[in-house]
């Protein structure tokens, strides 16, 4: 897996960021848009950096570089708000390299010379379009029918006018103008076709950058201005909405990458990928620079701030196309109704989510051990909860040194790599085995081998390892909820150890387990972090108390009483009042991961539950409203899978990680569950029921998912460590 560009990337990147900060500054932006919106001295600027050749076949005087390599130079682009139809120039240098006569028009477009824009529809039936750039360009490439031709565009028909965003726009009647064909038959246009999935991804970049800019800009104004004496920065009502939106404007980004490298790879799911690009970031980045006005105020609203120029550019940019719902229904008709679409070359491409051989041998070998040792009655008990742990699974990847494929090789018993522990997760997932119990097991060995005594470490430690003896987690409290250091539990010197005393609720397991791994409180005149201590309680231990409490989510959790319980000092973790060091570790651990496994099984469920269903004399899934909730959903899911490979690639390779955990968590859980509600809408009333199949699985996941917003850190908890570390917001909890 590999997030990072290649040296020569990250020096064309800053080249071109350092030329746009200076050439497409704000102040340059606002005295182009004097001048209908466009800067010929960026242009030129553009060119002799190579901008137009990019994507120029070598053949026809270009550099030929890869799609990724273009997209870094848009992304760049949006961020400053460029002013000029680049990516419509970038399409038509590289259809002029592959289809034209190769002449003057193009030597003269690479040299930033002259500007060619493209036209999106086919001018055989649309004659007159709106043409981004159409105000500056002399001349426009398009479509006619069964050729493509280069329309030539006489500077008395270059009338552009007001618009949204004072861009160089203009409507133009390409039927009534000159045109010379380029290419006639399959081959051309399946070159033009491709051009138009290239405008797409560089229109759905550039908006990433656009957004991620005006992100940038709602925060830093969050921490300078103050109302009701605070900075406002510290509301949740300002910081959470921003930490939606930078997952959503990550998200576009890594949504690019993926459609690029689904080109390289050539995956099925290609053109859709392109698809949903587009469509996601042009809704992202229109929620992010409204929500980023927002934050200015009233201030917003004026000119003399920037935000709203971030604001106009971002709505408009994609519009030209029309409206940008219909890529969605696009992506249906790729995803279900086999619709083809014609795609770009990739080139080289650095980015890479495969996790690689090793770990595809750990997933071959724990998919043959299930298949060999795992029964259907065994099966029949798995659930994504504690009510699917299953004594002889549990025992049998102990002993095949699987239990624990997070730990250490110390710990885990086998030396597997990192990409290859999360492939060997991903696989007991994918054989529906999901594993809180051995999850939270290992948790707790960590611990106890980072902090425990002598003692914890003979008698507890080989038991966990073992599989021998199950662990629960004591933190939350009646009281406390995802504030677990406001815990109350007392835990007071007695004797040569401790007596405990509390209550402890959603004590997950508590009832299977053997130890329960407890926060409690040893100091109550300090500040509530500093006065806390871990332990190790055996939850045998006289004074325990387990009492069921049931969910609607068809599993068990508990509420657990201590009374007196009396420990040794032995089977306390770390020091004393040092329990907020000693948890740390293990609430990294829990914020770590997210739901695109299940969302992915969800998504299959819903598929077949809509090839099943007839609507109007015909499968649901053919339905175009189907295939659009369904697409979304895919989206989501791709998402979800993005933010997660970025957090475990970061953590792997030891990246700075800017709350790319919570991230993957918070987004993955909040679209669980408001994909749930909407498959078991679409599907219903048949996803009422809990009959065995696709249907009973869709209730389920409907029930589950109001959950995971919840548990391992409420999504209020992770916006606001996503708003301090992903956008240097100040801190929005006590």
């Amino acid at each position: 897996m590999n997030f990072d560009l290649t040296d020569e990337q990250e020096m064309m990147r800053d080249t071109f960021a350092r030329f746009l900060d200076e050439n497409s500054s704000t102040v340059r932006v606002r005295k182009a848009i004097e001048t209908g919106g466009f800067d010929p001295a960026l242009w030129s600027g553009l060119a002799e950096l190579g901008a137009f050749a990019m994507r120029v076949p070598e053949a026809a005087g270009g550099m030929e570089l890869g799609l990724f390599d273009a997209a870094l130079l848009m992304e760049e682009a949006g961020r400053t708000l460029v002013s000029g139809p680049l990516a419509e120039a970038l399409v038509a240098a590289r259809l002029l390299g592959q289809i034209g006569e190769q002449g003057e028009l193009l030597e003269r477009l690479i040299a930033g010379e002259a500007v060619v824009s493209i036209a999106l529809r086919d001018m055989a039936t649309q004659p007159v379009q709106w043409i981004a750039g159409g105000s500056v360009a002399e001349a426009v490439i398009a479509r006619n029918g069964d050729a493509v031709v280069l329309v030539t565009v006489p500077e008395a028909a270059r009338r552009g006018e007001d618009n949204l965003a004072s861009t160089p726009l203009a409507e133009i009647d390409l039927g009534a103008l000159e045109a010379t064909t380029l290419g006639t038959g399959a081959e051309a246009l399946a070159a033009f076709a491709a051009g138009i999935e290239e405008w797409k991804l560089y229109i759905a970049i550039g908006l990433s950058g656009m957004g991620r800019q005006a992100l940038k800009l709602a925060a830093e104004y969050a921490c300078e201005r103050k109302a009701f004496g605070q900075f406002i920065g510290t509301f949740q009502g300002i910081s959470h909405p921003l930490a939606d939106l930078l997952c959503d404007i990550d998200g576009a980004k890594f949504l690019v990458w993926k459609a690029i490298r689904d080109i390289f790879d050539d995956a099925p799911t290609a053109g859709a990928a392109i698809s949903i690009a587009f469509w996601w970031a042009s809704d992202a980045a229109a929620r992010a620079v409204a929500q980023g006005l927002h934050t200015f105020g009233g201030y917003g609203l004026t000119t003399e701030y920037d935000i709203h120029l971030y604001n106009l550019r971002a709505k408009a940019w994609p519009l030209v196309a029309g409206d940008p719902v219909l890529s969605l229904e696009e992506a249906g008709r790729r995803l279900y109704a086999g619709e083809a679409a014609t795609l770009p070359a990739s080139g080289d491409v650095p980015i890479d989510f495969d996790l690689g051989p090793e770990a595809a041998a750990i997933v071959q070998e724990i998919n043959a051990l299930f298949d060999a040792n795992v029964t259907p009655e065994m099966r029949e008990k798995f659930h994504y909860s504690w009510e699917g742990y299953v004594p002889e699974v549990h025992k049998l990847l102990a002993e095949n040194k699987l239990l624990f494929p997070g730990l250490p090789e110390e710990l885990s018993g086998r030396n597997i790599p990192a990409y290859a522990k999360i492939a060997a997760l991903g696989a007991f997932e994918q054989n529906g085995y999901n594993t809180p119990a051995a999850n939270v097991a290992g948790m707790v060995a960590m611990i106890i081998h980072k902090c425990g005594s002598e003692e914890l470490k003979a008698e507890v430690l080989p038991r966990i390892i073992n599989g021998d003896a199950l662990c629960s987690l004591g933190y939350t409290e009646p009281g406390s909820g995802s504030d677990v250091f406001a815990a109350q539990t007392k835990a007071t010197p007695e004797g040569n150890g401790w007596r405990i005393d509390g209550t402890k609720m959603f004590t997950s397991g508590a009832n299977l387990a053997d130890y329960v791994l407890m926060l409690t409180r040893t100091n109550p005149d300090v500040p509530k972090h500093k006065g806390l201590t871990m332990f190790i309680v055996p939850l045998k231990t006289e004074g325990v108390t387990i009492q069921p409490v049931y969910t609607f989510q068809d599993e068990r959790t508990n509420i657990t009483f201590y009374d007196g319980v009396h420990i040794p000092d032995s089977w306390r973790l770390g020091d004393v009042d040092g329990g907020v060091k000693t948890m740390s570790a293990a609430l990294e651990l829990e914020h770590g991961g997210g739901f695109s496994k299940v969302i992915k099984q969800m998504l299959h469920a819903a598929e077949d539950l809509c090839r099943e269903i007839v609507a109007d004399g015909k499968p649901l899934i053919e339905h175009t409203q189907a295939q659009v909730r369904l697409a979304r959903t895919t989206a989501n899911l791709w998402m979800s899978d993005m933010l997660t490979y970025r957090a475990q690639w970061a953590s792997v390779e030891k990246k700075p990680n800017h709350a790319f955990g919570p991230m993957s968590k918070m987004f993955s859980s909040e679209k669980f569950l408001s994909d749930s509600r909407d498959l078991l809408d679409l599907t219903a009333p048949v996803s009422l029921s809990k009959r065995t199949g696709p249907a009973g699985f869709l209730n389920q996941c409907y029930r589950h998912a109001a959950g995971t917003t919840i548990y391992g850190g409420s999504s209020e908890v992770h916006r606001s460590m996503v708003a301090e570390r992903g956008l240097n917001l100040p801190r929005t909890r006590a």
